[in-house]
């Protein structure tokens, strides 16, 4: 039988700080499941919800120190939304990032502890 992904999982050093920055950037509610987990939902979901995912944040006392081997990747409907989003993340602490990637239509951004994000061009 098939399964469905529901949850994305993240480290971080300060679940709760990381957490608000993905509920503001994504427009998202926050919650705990106590000392350590921060919740990650969009509003007004009910677990399961077939048409989303969510992300939990786990503490973790060790710093990030390679590239992310998963990332998200973040919608755009135009190229001005992207520039927009752009500008935005960086307000709530992302700053741009170079991973190697050259001349895409994609911005890569890290968020405040340093996870590889991408802004990806309208499709």
């Amino acid at each position: 039988m098939a399964t469905r992904l529901v949850q994305v999982n993240m480290k971080a050093r300060n679940d709760s700080a990381l957490g608000r920055f993905w509920a503001e950037a994504l427009g998202w509610g926050m919650d705990s499941e106590g000392p350590g987990v921060t919740n990650l939902e969009p509003v007004g979901f009910t677990y399961p919800d077939p048409a989303a995912v969510c992300i939990d944040i786990i503490a973790r006392p060790e710093a990030k120190t390679v590239k992310n081997r998963v990332h998200l990747d973040l919608a755009t409907t135009s190229t001005a939304h992207q520039a927009e989003l752009v500008a935005r993340l960086r307000k709530l602490g992302a700053t741009l990032a170079d991973v190697g990637q050259g001349d895409v239509p994609w911005r890569v951004m890290a968020d405040p502890e340093g996870n590889e994000f991408c802004l990806l061009a309208p499709r």
